[in-house]
């Protein structure tokens, strides 16, 4: 009876000893995400990275985060270019290469899917999650910074095809964080399709264009002549679109970006 319940107590503990046994730090690590690229170039020593993803490829000219330099390794985005590189850990954001995923997992390799931030505070937490699967110390994971005084001046974050960017999304968080207010009401949510009437009946104070640069049809309303027609004028600002792109550390000087302008 004794040795009976000796063994059940040991077999109760055994889940807290395993999930306390940390996995050994991986020193071949592989990204098929853009997002997972960055952090991994920002934090990782190349030594350990044994491919980003293709998108390292045309990232420069319409991502240019100024830590990525030519010095990474790619892979082609395929089972086979993947296998070959022998990953102690693949990388993956939570929207990403779904299809490949699930083929290297049933090969057995170890793909870990990082959750995509929807919030400010999520950031962090996407961060420590980051080094947690690289064997780095969580700690060193940025803060976020204090919320500034939201002011009056309203700004619209306006996208290709007229989408605006409304209440309760992470754009939202970034813009009113640093200071602004958000041109769309508060009952106005997500992504609104803006028409040009109510530019004119109700101009922004500063509208900054989410589109990326270029001649496509989905970005014409940006060289519209409306604009010229508007009174008080919007002031037009910018910032680097790529910091927008993905979720990180670089938000936060975005948004002391952001904060500046709202004070000019």
């Amino acid at each position: 009876m004794l040795k009976a319940l000796i063994t059940a107590l040991a077999f109760l503990a055994a889940p807290t000893v395993f999930a306390q046994t940390q996995l050994p730090q991986p020193q071949r690590i592989v990204s098929l995400d853009l997002c997972t690229d960055w952090m991994l170039a920002l934090h990782v020593e190349p030594t350990r990275v044994a491919a980003l993803s293709p998108m390292q490829r045309i990232s420069q000219p319409y991502h240019p985060a100024p830590w990525m330099k030519n010095i990474w390794p790619t892979h082609e985005g395929n089972l086979e270019s993947i296998a070959l590189l022998k990953p102690d850990i693949i990388l993956a954001g939570e929207y990403t290469a779904v299809l490949l995923r699930g083929q290297l997992k049933r090969l057995g390799y170890r793909v870990e899917v990082l959750p995509l931030p929807t919030t400010l505070k999520a950031v962090v937490d996407y961060e420590r999650l980051f080094l947690t699967l690289v064997g780095l110390p969580p700690e060193r994971a940025s803060t976020l910074p204090p919320a500034l005084p939201s002011g009056k001046k309203r700004l619209l974050l306006l996208g290709a095809n007229a989408i605006g960017t409304g209440r309760d999304t992470f754009e939202d968080a970034i813009i009113t964080q640093a200071g602004w207010r958000n041109y769309f009401k508060e009952s106005e949510s997500g992504l609104i399709r803006l028409d040009a009437e109510r530019l004119v009946l109700d101009p922004p104070d500063a509208v900054l264009w989410m589109a990326p640069s270029g001649a496509a049809h989905a970005n014409i309303l940006a060289e519209h002549p409306i604009w010229q027609t508007l009174n008080p004028s919007p002031r037009r600002i910018n910032t680097d679109y790529w910091r927008w792109q993905c979720p990180g550390p670089w938000v936060w000087e975005l948004m002391r970006e952001l904060n500046q302008m709202v004070q000019e």
